[in-house]
């Protein structure tokens, strides 16, 4: 008998509104976590909201906490699963309008909002409107750029909307906004393998869009005469782009473009690389591909652009630069690094049980604050 994609799994019986309780020594708390649904949680390629999303709602279930994603039907997860559309927007050639599934989550999320202590949602500002009209507390995690002129009058309106940044760097263009904190992302301790030796390559992972700026790569690449790997997807808005752009320059020997890949393939690629290298030309968010490359030990060449300076440590996990002149210097230089000082640097600072911890104390002031 066929069930209906909004009951995948029945909820569990609600406690009461605001409800925190104890159980087996540690609070629990009921969230529900809200994803985009253009791509699975976690995504079967590129997808960085949706893998942290994955990431986030995986630990909060492993540390005890009552877990409920909303998110497409091919999503896999440990936490009671709400599907909203039997696959991710991105892969369903059947989807023309993606964004009526989005404001049916909205509605859906909401229609149980009893059963919850707190909503989390990664949807940007879709939400708002019906959000601050209802009592269940909420926070919005900003995944993307916030320096969009649209955005300043947006987050005028809606300054009472709680709200998280992934870096300090990201708050600058909207230092009015309802902030709470700032969580930096983070992955489990056991997704990628600490790889002691270098390779022989460089590795660009990521978008081919202008603000990636994979021909600074390249250019690098071919300055040092070392080979460079390119993996990395082209949305369609950046398919002209690439084409005049971008393709031209792949016609080298030096240059292997391997198209975008998946998670398991991400160990051998950011592993075994001599270097990351991240030339970005915009105010970077988070980089979560840094974390990445520091989890197996490989360091990186930034260029100093929005978060850089906080993921990285300059001297230590690699080397920020500013020109191409620099970032060929730089090149020279990763041999002296200690391959176990960038995992350290991971342990330290970039795991998603830290993560988890973070995001559970913002729930919990936001609980503490809605009874008061």
């Amino acid at each position: 008998m066929a069930r209906n994609l909004l009951d995948l799994e029945a909820p569990k019986p609600a406690r009461g509104a605001g409800a925190v309780w104890m159980q087996e020594g540690f609070a629990t708390v009921r969230i529900a976590q809200i994803a985009p649904l253009f791509e699975s949680v976690p995504p079967k390629y590129y997808g960085g909201t949706e893998r942290v999303v994955s990431f986030l709602t995986e630990e909060l279930v492993r540390e005890g906490h009552d877990v409920t994603l909303f998110a497409s039907g091919d999503s896999v997860t440990r936490a009671r699963l709400i599907a909203l559309c039997r696959r991710a927007l991105r892969l369903d050639k059947q989807s023309v309008d993606h964004l009526a599934p989005q404001i049916l989550l909205v509605e859906r999320a909401y229609r149980r909002a009893a059963e919850f202590d707190v909503m989390h949602f990664h949807i940007d500002y879709l939400h708002y409107p019906v959000s601050r009209r209802q009592p269940v507390p909420q926070v919005t995690t900003l995944h993307g750029r916030l320096d969009i002129p649209e955005l300043a009058p947006l987050y005028t309106e809606f300054v009472d909307m709680p709200v998280v940044s992934i870096s300090d760097a990201q708050r600058a263009p909207l230092r009015k906004a309802n902030w709470q904190a700032t969580v930096h992302h983070g992955l489990p301790s056991d997704l990628f393998r600490f790889q002691p030796e270098p390779g022989k390559y460089l590795a660009f992972l990521g978008r081919l869009s202008p603000e990636k700026r994979v021909d600074r790569a390249i250019e690098i690449a071919k300055r040092i005469d070392m080979p460079i790997k390119i993996a990395a997807k082209v949305d369609d808005v950046d398919r002209e782009y690439f084409e005049t752009l971008v393709e031209p320059l792949l016609d080298d020997s030096r240059v292997e473009y391997v198209g975008e890949i998946g998670e398991g393939e991400k160990q051998e690629f950011l592993g075994n690389a001599y270097a990351l290298v991240f030339p970005i030309d915009w105010p970077e968010p988070f980089g979560l591909v840094m974390i990445e490359a520091l989890a197996c030990g490989t360091p990186i060449i930034a260029y100093q652009q929005g978060s850089v300076l906080e993921i990285m440590a300059d001297g230590r996990a690699g080397f920020i630069v500013e020109t191409i002149d620099e970032a060929v210097q730089a090149a020279a230089r990763v041999t002296s690094l200690d391959r176990r000082l960038c995992r350290e640097l991971f342990d330290e600072r970039f795991t998603a049980e830290r993560m988890a911890k973070d995001y559970v104390n913002v729930y919990e002031q936001l609980i503490e604050r809605s009874k008061r």
